[in-house]
């Protein structure tokens, strides 16, 4: 199990940094729409271009921040019912649920969107828009996160099983403050 529980710790290590990396993209997102707000309307000049970075880095943030946010337990779930339950019983349902619903689902998303991210970077697709950008990097984000998620599905299931094994604790962390 202790093999198994340092891959845990190295796929953490991963979304944590990913996670980390994210929230810059937070801070480039509101600086580029505030100053496209403010050419556009100051101006009068507006671009696609501007408005689509926008998207992509909105849409980044959504799908490599999906992991970080389930190591963290930021996930949405009935944690009026969810948190008056015994820890064995909330390990079971952490378990099957990540084992039956969210790795599925991953898995089919990853096979999905990956096709299609390859026909878009053969092709060159761009937007259809004047002045649009390149649309092969905002593909590659949906496998990429979708993969990301799934392996912090994997280090769940890992933190399960050694919890119910008796090897160690059922922990829920939360994000680290920067100081």
């Amino acid at each position: 199990m202790k093999i198994w529980i340092a891959i845990a710790k190295g796929i953490d290590t991963v979304n944590e940094h990913v996670g980390r990396a994210v929230l810059w993209l937070v801070g480039a997102a509101t600086l580029i729409s505030a100053v496209n707000a403010l050419v556009r309307y100051g101006l009068g000049r507006s671009s696609n271009a501007w408005l689509e970075i926008q998207w992509y880095l909105f849409g980044a943030i959504l799908l490599l921040a999906a992991g970080y946010t389930l190591k963290h337990n930021g996930h949405v779930r009935i944690d009026i019912i969810y948190g008056r339950l015994p820890a064995r019983v909330r390990a079971w349902i952490d378990l099957l649920g990540t084992l039956f619903f969210l790795l599925p689902l991953c898995g089919l998303m990853v096979w999905l969107a990956f096709p299609g991210f390859i026909d878009s970077f053969v092709h060159g697709e761009t937007s259809p828009d004047a002045g649009g950008l390149i649309r092969w990097p905002v593909r590659l984000l949906i496998p990429l996160g979708f993969a990301l998620l799934a392996l912090q599905g994997l280090a769940e299931i890992i933190k399960r099983i050694a919890f119910l094994r008796g090897e160690g604790k059922l922990t829920h962390e939360q994000p680290q403050e920067e100081v």
